[in-house]
């Protein structure tokens, strides 16, 4: 698949524009274990335009985690416009605009999918980035605002006008945020509208959910969210089936647990310790979901104070678990 010149591997599967969870060290994880392309967490248009530090810090992209997106939202064209160009600094290979983020703090001022609402607002937005820079806009939407106004046919269709390279649709409305079920119908619907790419997204969790996305909606390439929520091997899993290789298992307890320990000494590498620990705690959460024990090792994770701690928590778990 093709997004401008950038060439992926439709058989691997990307990873989604998660506030607050991908970050840089799950990127990189994530692209380790098989991931073709990766989007940054969301960055305001306006903190970018006003030099904020932690916007700045949001999109930093290493070497280790490209190709590349970086995600901008805002409901301003020419403020959206200025903060694409301020994005180059970081030089990923694509701008990708969010116009489905259903969060209130950002739906509620107008940006992510309250976009959904004002398709011609929308158009703008995306003319003007693409209008901005010389690399490719990829623009993410849902379904549409509610189930009275499913309009992504229309939204995809305007993107493709303003000059958008792909467009990756969540297959829910803003009012459904991830309640089931995901509505393969209109992803199937955009990608015969379309001539761009299109990108199916919503409940990707392994190789069989990423080929019926494929299969029924005839899209492109498939993204993953929530799916890899401690679960960064998902990607070799969908890979691996796609590939027709194998059906990849979980891994056993043991390597869930390394793989916790690694992600977090990356988190506390990047961050610094005190910040990376107390973001730990929701990660660690994920990684130990469904094992044996797993409500007992949760209290103790809310705790964690230390990379030490989780280290001594990891071995527990593993001995328990043998």
């Amino acid at each position: 698949m093709k997004i401008g010149n950038l060439e992926l591997n439709e058989r691997s599967a990307i990873l989604a524009p998660m506030a607050g969870v991908a970050d840089r060290a799950f990127r990189e994880l994530c692209v380790s274990y098989g991931a073709g392309y990766v989007v940054s967490e969301m960055v305001s248009s306006k903190g970018l335009t006003m030099h904020d530090r932690k916007s700045k810090e949001l999109l930093f992209l290493s070497e280790k985690e490209r190709p590349a997106a970086a995600q901008i939202f805002g409901d301003n064209p020419e403020i959206m416009a200025k903060s694409a160009v301020a994005c180059l600094e970081f030089r990923p290979e694509v701008i990708d605009i969010n116009m489905g983020c259903p969060a209130p703090k950002i739906a509620g001022n107008g940006g992510g999918a309250a976009l959904m609402k004002d398709p011609q607002k929308a158009e703008d937005i995306i003319r003007a980035v693409v209008d901005a820079v010389d690399i490719p806009v990829t623009v993410k939407i849902r379904a549409g605002w509610d189930k009275d106004s499913v309009n992504a046919v229309e939204m995809a269709q305007r993107a493709e006008r303003a000059g958008a390279s792909a467009v990756t649709v969540h297959g829910r409305t803003k009012m459904q945020m991830y309640a089931p079920p995901v509505d393969l119908g209109i992803i199937a619907q955009v990608k015969k509208s379309v001539d761009i790419p299109v990108i199916g997204n919503g409940d990707i969790t392994d190789g069989l959910s990423a080929a019926k996305m494929l299969e029924e909606t005839g899209c492109d390439m498939v993204m993953v969210g929530r799916g890899a929520l401690g679960r960064p091997w998902v990607f070799s899993q969908i890979q691996a089936f796609l590939n027709h290789e194998a059906i990849l298992p979980e891994p056993p307890v043991s390597e869930r647990m390394t793989v916790m320990v690694r992600h977090i000494r990356l988190l506390c590498q990047y961050k610094g310790e005190r910040v990376g620990i107390r973001e730990a705690r929701k990660h660690a959460a994920w990684y130990i979901k469904g094992i044996r024990g797993a409500a007992k090792y949760r209290q103790q994770v809310g705790a964690l104070e230390s990379i030490e701690q989780l280290e001594e928590l990891a071995y527990t778990i593993c001995r328990e678990n043998l």
